[in-house]
This record gives structure tokens, sequence and C-alpha cells, in this order.
């Protein structure tokens, strides 16, 4: 989580009662101080009120909106932010998407929480903050920053919860927080929120639904099959899950066992049964785990499972099969820092560190701050 205080790049000027901003058409109440964001260089100098532009006063209106929430003054912020641009929440919405896409993650937030701050009651403000902060907390996943990882997530499952409460009732809140459910492995709230966006689109005929509509649909029977097929809703696979990933290994081995053995075609249970014995470094039978999940319906699709197999198999030795392993991971996951770090690893295993350092290189190019990356090039 960032911890620096963003309102240390505003300060509040006091307006003279005849001050007016050119080429605008804001009036000031001169009894209230004005938010202006600070320019570059002018962090300790406050400039005089002839200097100001119309576009510090509303970024420093954001800013306060976004993180002062006890200024007794945010209600006057609002309507001049409003006054000042009438397509503000669309203009805002549409800039945040465009950051996080590009991964620039900090000011992205910042534009979600100024919109949330600007009107906290738009539930459509909330599902999307929900969403950014689903994404933000997969991005820090993979990078292996797991307590922001889960403190992100964390503020994206309140914000799911706040969505799917919204009225009228918003279908897309459910199906977006169903896949951040799976995420969490819990199978049975996941369904429940597949289950109920098919209810709330049932109205809607075939021949009126987009293309993304139907892919919708068709993505949430899907899921439902999927969870009840591989009977991912009992209560032997969740609390493993939940035992394994607390630091209680044996305890949640033993529950995934059980469910083996009434289900030994899951691969997601095969998943968590290696998942579970390589955190304790037992590497050779995690990979037959691993093995076993492959060999499962649906196993060979994903890159996570290939890249724990890998691991396995550069601990017991078998550095051939794991750089294949390795390569195959990153057909499926070209942009994954875990798989390409991992291929440094195996490379320095073989003692060349010159093909190992392109590797983290690599990874650096798509997160410069990744740990692993820059304590291996010395950073």
């Amino acid at each position: 989580m960032n911890p620096s205080n963003p309102l240390k790049s505003v300060y509040f000027l006091n307006l003279p009662k005849d001050f007016v901003l050119e080429n605008t058409k804001l009036s000031f109440d001169s009894s209230i101080p004005l938010p202006v964001q600070k320019k570059d260089g002018e962090e300790d100098k406050e400039p005089s009120v002839s200097d100001i532009t119309e576009e510090q006063i509303l970024s420093g209106m954001r800013t306060v909106l976004a993180y002062d929430l006890n200024n007794k003054n945010r209600d006057y912020y609002r309507t001049l932010v409003t006054q000042a641009r009438p397509n503000i929440k669309k203009e805002l919405s549409e800039a945040a998407i465009l950051k996080a896409r590009n991964e620039d993650w900090d000011l992205a937030e910042e534009i979600w929480l100024a919109l949330h701050g600007l009107d906290g009651a738009d539930k459509a403000i909330i599902l999307n903050m929900a969403i950014f902060y689903d994404q933000r907390g997969d991005a820090l996943r993979a990078h292996a920053l797991y307590e922001d990882a889960d403190a992100y997530d964390d503020l994206a499952q309140n914000y799911y919860q706040e969505s799917m409460e919204a009225e009228p009732e918003m279908p897309d809140a459910f199906f977006n927080a169903g896949f951040y459910y799976l995420k969490k492995h819990n199978f049975p709230r996941a369904k429940g929120c597949f289950e109920s966006y098919l209810a709330l689109t049932s109205d809607l005929k075939s021949e009126d639904l987009d293309d993304n509509g139907t892919y919708k649909r068709e993505r949430a029977q899907e899921m439902i099959d999927k969870i009840s097929n591989r009977k991912l809703e009992d209560e032997h696979f969740h609390l493993a899950y939940d035992l394994i990933a607390s630091g209680e290994e044996e305890k949640g081995l033993a529950e995934i066992r059980k469910f083996i053995q009434d289900n030994p075609a899951v691969w997601n249970a095969w998943f968590l049964l290696g998942w579970g014995l390589r955190r304790l470094g037992r590497f050779s039978d995690a990979l037959k785990a691993f093995e076993k999940a492959r060999e499962c319906e649906g196993g060979d699709e994903n890159a996570d499972t290939l890249n724990e197999l890998a691991i396995c198999q550069m601990e017991t030795g078998k550095l051939d099969e794991a750089q294949e392993s390795l390569v195959e991971a990153l057909s499926i996951d070209p942009d994954s820092t875990k798989v390409i770090s991992n291929l440094g690893c195996l490379f320095l295993k073989r003692g060349d560190k010159e093909e190992a350092k392109k590797y983290f290189q690599t990874v650096l190019e798509i997160d410069p701050e990744d740990k692993i990356a820059r304590a291996q090039l010395g950073l």
C-alpha cells in the first residue's frame, strides 16, 4: 500500500472577495479556503493568488475529495468541480481505467478515490473500484507482494459487497464478484454470485443481448457447471484451502486428501495437495501431485500449475524438465513475472549467470519494483 500522504501536495489559499479566475465561470466563496495543487518545484513555496490556474484548483479539490474525508468543506468542493466539469465522472472514470490498464496503479487509485468522494452514492463507481482493487491485488500477488495483495483483495471484497447491495440490482456486480470469489477459492460464494447474475438477466431475450452479454451468460453458466461437476463446494475443499493459506499445512493436507478420496479427477484438488506439500518442502511428493493435476481435465490449461511443477522439478534436480514446464507456462501467460523470474533462477542453478541476468532484466522491464529480480541483479 502507498504510505505517502497525497495531501502534502496541496496548499489552501484564502481568496480575496473580488477574486475572479480568468476564462472560467466559477464563482468562489472567499470565506472558504481553496485547495490548490502545487506545481513541480513549489513544494516549499506558496504562490500568489494571481498565479494559480483552474487546473490547479480542480486538481486540489479532487485530492481533498479523495483523501481528506473529514474536511468540512467537501460539499462546496463537489459543487465547484461539477460546475467546472459537468461530465467529470465520465472523464475521470475513463482516465482511471486507462491508468490501470497502463499499470499506473497509484494515479488510477487516486482518481477512483476522487470519484468516490465526488459521488459516493454512485454504485457504478463502487463496482469499478471493486474491479480496480481486484486487479491491483492480482498484480501485486504476481510480483510476490502477498501482504499488499491481501490488503487490496480485502478492499475489493468490501466494494463488491456494497455494489451487490445496490438498488436496483446491478447484474455486473455479481458477475465480477463471482470471479473474485473463484480467485479466493470460495466456490460456494462464487457459484451463488454467478447464479444471481443469471437470475437478474433471465428476463433479457437472447436476441436483445449484445456479444458481451451473451458471453457473460455463457461464462457464468460455465463456471456454475465447473463448480458443480468438480464438487468444489465441498466443505473439505474449502477448509483445506483456508488451512494451507493460513500456515496450517498438515491439517489442510488431511482435509484435501479426504476430498480426493471421493473426487480423484478434480485437478484443483491435486493442485491444492501439491501446493501444501511444496510449502512444507516435500518437493518429490508435491511434484507427483502437480503431475496428477495436469492429467485431470482442465489441469493442463493453467500456468500456475506448470510454474509450481517447475519449482518442484528444480528442487529435485530435474532442470531440463523444469525448463520445459516454464517455457510452456510462459506460452500460456507471457507476462508472468513469476515464471520469468523462475527461468532466471533455473539458469542460476545451471551456473549460467549471464543467461539468468537476462530473465531478471526482463522481469524489471515488466515490473521495475520486482523485489526478487532487483535482489538478484544487486539493485
